[in-house]
């Protein structure tokens, strides 16, 4: 065949395929099958997500780096020569956090419009308030505040800062990043994004922090819409800060990992006694906070008198208990001691009486942290103390792991967060389904009472609230 009897045939084919599709086009079933392909298209991608693949990182790598300096300055830096000069010179606790939860509150006097509003509590009244806003210009000055009430012995943790940062990151750079694509409605996702990625970062647990960000600002529903760029931020995050610092655990805990169908029942009843404390804890923290923000008094002076009664209750039990073990600071070693050394019941027991004192009067006046570990703590040392004396069970950790599902539970009204955190802070995934059922009845008993102010029931109480403005 010639040459040109080729491009002859060639063409004739092209021409004949360009008709077919031609005709193809034209015909009604097709018109009907392109529309309705179109149609469910548009309904696949109603929602463009693709923005959250762009903003989410971003987010999350910024919170992590600003949580890695925080955990390094707190962890690594500060509280670790604070705690041995207080094991070696106990005389130094009282004074040492007298002067330092004051030095925290002049911070807070001096470089922040509202004293009283920080941490936690500052992202869930922007997320239900002001659609997402915060006001970065105190961003620095509450950063150091928290270091400070935190690193020289204050009893409250690093989440604070860490759920701040995130979140406080999140809404300042919906600013900056509007440019693909967010809209109004896009901040408040941000802000729970960023919050998320703090507490990933924070505790080294990444469904931690989307569960608990999802579970803050309500007691009885969650963040639907911040499920995706909360999970993107916290990943990086976590990712951000492990890099820098490992990605082990938090906390090392070792389980047997087995249980029966009595350590379920006891699980309960655990459960039920941790949500009754949680519950009088609770509502008696809330009490002392509105005193703390109705007394007259310079804000530094509160703090100065909050450390104070803190440094009593760390005095107390190193006077009762010597060794390096007192209710004061993160407190991240005594869950490691909790876990994997023996304690008396009664050494566990005014510990967790002290803890909570220590907790209250820390941020009871103002102290800029939050209490996610205090409470975290207080339940492992319960719940260890229960399996001991109560059940005089041989594995203490499954009871340990359930009193902290239990406490935060009832504390944070974050259920599913605080089984989370249990599992994947600590390494005991063993324990799952009796932390479970200890976090729910926990959860069940101790009502409506929250440690968190600003904390509204559910979304249809918010829709409501708004409709009713």
């Amino acid at each position: 065949m010639t040459a040109k009897a080729t491009r002859k045939r060639r063409a004739g084919a092209r021409w004949a395929v360009t008709n077919g599709l031609r005709g193809l086009a034209s015909d009604p079933i097709a018109q009907r099958a392109k529309g309705l392909v179109r149609d469910e298209l548009r309904a696949v991608y109603a929602r463009d997500l693709r923005k959250w693949l762009v903003v989410a990182p971003i987010v999350g790598a910024a919170t992590g780096l600003t949580v890695t300096g925080v955990v390094v300055v707190i962890l690594r830096w500060l509280w670790p020569a604070v705690q041995g000069y207080y094991f070696r010179h106990q005389w130094a606790i009282v004074p040492g956090l007298t002067l330092s939860c004051a030095a925290a509150g002049w911070i807070m006097q001096r470089f922040t419009a509202d004293p009283d509003m920080h941490s936690t509590e500052e992202v869930i009244r922007s997320y239900h308030e002001l659609s997402g806003r915060i006001d970065v210009r105190a961003f620095v000055p509450k950063i150091a505040a928290a270091i400070t009430t935190v690193g020289f012995g204050g009893s409250a943790a690093l989440e604070g800062p860490g759920i701040y940062g995130g979140g406080a990151i999140g809404s300042w750079l919906w600013e900056r990043l509007r440019r693909f694509g967010l809209t109004e409605r896009d901040r408040r996702i941000l802000l729970i994004c960023g919050a998320a990625a703090g507490m990933s970062a924070v505790f080294r647990a990444p469904l931690t922090g989307i569960v608990f960000a999802l579970e803050m600002p309500y007691r009885d529903d969650l963040v639907h819409e911040a499920l995706v760029p909360s999970l993107i931020a916290s990943v990086v995050a976590f990712v951000t800060l492990g890099s820098m610092l490992g990605t082990s655990p938090l906390f090392n805990f070792h389980g047997a990992g087995t249980y029966t169908g009595e350590d379920i029942l006891w699980s309960a009843l655990l459960g039920l006694a941790i949500g009754l404390v949680a519950m009088v804890f609770v509502v008696t923290f809330r009490r002392a906070r509105q005193f703390g923000v109705r007394w007259g008094a310079p804000h530094w002076a509160k703090l100065g008198v909050g450390g104070l009664l803190t440094g009593v209750c760390g005095w107390a039990f190193l006077a009762m208990y010597p060794g390096t073990l007192a209710p004061l600071g993160p407190n991240y070693e005594a869950v490691g001691m909790v876990l994997n050394q023996a304690h008396s019941s009664a050494e566990l027991l005014i510990f967790s009486g002290l803890k909570l004192a220590a907790t209250l009067f820390t941020l009871g006046a103002g102290g800029v942290s939050a209490m996610f570990v205090p409470l975290f703590l207080t339940g492992g040392f319960l719940g260890t103390a229960f399996g001991q004396s109560v059940v005089h069970s041989s594995a203490v950790g499954l009871y340990a792991a359930v009193g902290m599902a239990s406490f935060l539970s009832a504390g944070y009204k974050t259920p599913l967060a605080a089984v989370v955190f249990v599992a994947e802070a600590t390494g005991g995934h063993a324990y799952l389904v009796p932390a479970l059922i200890g976090a729910a009845v926990a959860y069940v008993v101790s009502g409506d009472a929250s440690a968190s102010a600003e904390q509204q029931l559910d979304e249809e109480e918010r829709g409501d609230a708004a409709f009713a403005d």
